[in-house]
């Protein structure tokens, strides 16, 4: 894990052993709103890298992309397409089911 993630980590930890509930609730509010705003930004951030990556010539695969960064190969298919959320969200494949 990174040092910086470890950092945000621990804060989140300390945040969770606060021990006035009000003071807690205030400080997980404070906490999600502020992901709420960050996410979309951070999303696309990562979606460059892939995106990136996979513009070099020649490409780099998406196994070795899963690996540098951590998360499944169907994740970084999802990261490219630009895929969120769950699979729910997803457009139905062309010529499937139902079509």
């Amino acid at each position: 894990m990174t040092e910086e993630a470890q950092r945000v980590i621990d804060a989140m930890d300390a945040v969770e052993a606060m021990t006035d509930p009000q003071q807690r609730a205030l400080a997980i509010g404070e906490v999600m709103a502020d992901q709420a705003r960050r996410a979309p930004r951070w999303r696309e951030l990562r979606r460059q890298v892939v995106l990136d990556m996979r513009a070099q010539t020649p490409p780099v695969s998406y196994r070795r992309i899963a690996a540098a960064l951590g998360v499944s190969l169907a994740t970084v298919q999802d990261i490219e397409r630009g895929y969120t959320g769950s699979g729910r969200n997803r457009p139905r494949a062309k010529g499937g089911q139902g079509d």
